[in-house]
């Protein structure tokens, strides 16, 4: 994961210094950290903290996509599906054709997938189609760096 990846995850997930429920209903702080049981946080946390909290839940999701990767790809093309991945779920990146089209060496193909994420709770919104299309252009610019 380079700071590529954080930085767009960054800018998509916005900062928040308190607690607020994300679009799904889940209790979210920081830059789209989930808030379990075992976070013990004093409020208003710091950007500082909440880049902290963003690394390693980043680094929690590129250690469960990575197994899932069956080729070489450049780190910009994981960065893009790490981002993807931290907002979606790193299951529903499991399951996707996106996924499998990754596998098969279909890159352009599969940063085309993107672009179908576009759906919360079976609505389109404007906010996911702008955070896919970066997404993709990242993946994109890691394809042509490697290939």
């Amino acid at each position: 994961m380079t700071d590529k990846c954080v930085n767009l995850t960054k800018k998509w997930e916005g900062f928040s210094a308190v607690p607020y429920l994300c679009p799904a209903g889940i209790p979210t702080i920081g830059y789209g950290h989930v808030i379990t049981k075992k976070d013990n946080f004093q409020y208003p946390i710091t950007r500082e903290f909440a880049e902290q909290l963003l690394i390693r839940d980043l680094k929690g999701i590129e250690m469960l996509i990575t197994p899932m990767i069956k080729i070489k790809i450049h780190p910009y093309m994981l960065d893009a599906l790490i981002c993807f991945s931290f907002n979606v779920g790193a299951y529903a990146f499991q399951s996707s054709t996106l996924r499998r089209k990754l596998n098969n060496g279909e890159w352009y193909e599969c940063a085309d997938q993107f672009l179908r994420w576009i759906y919360s709770g079976g609505k389109i919104f404007k906010g996911l189609i702008n955070r896919r299309k970066e997404e993709r252009e990242l993946f994109l610019e890691g394809v042509k760096l490697y290939g």
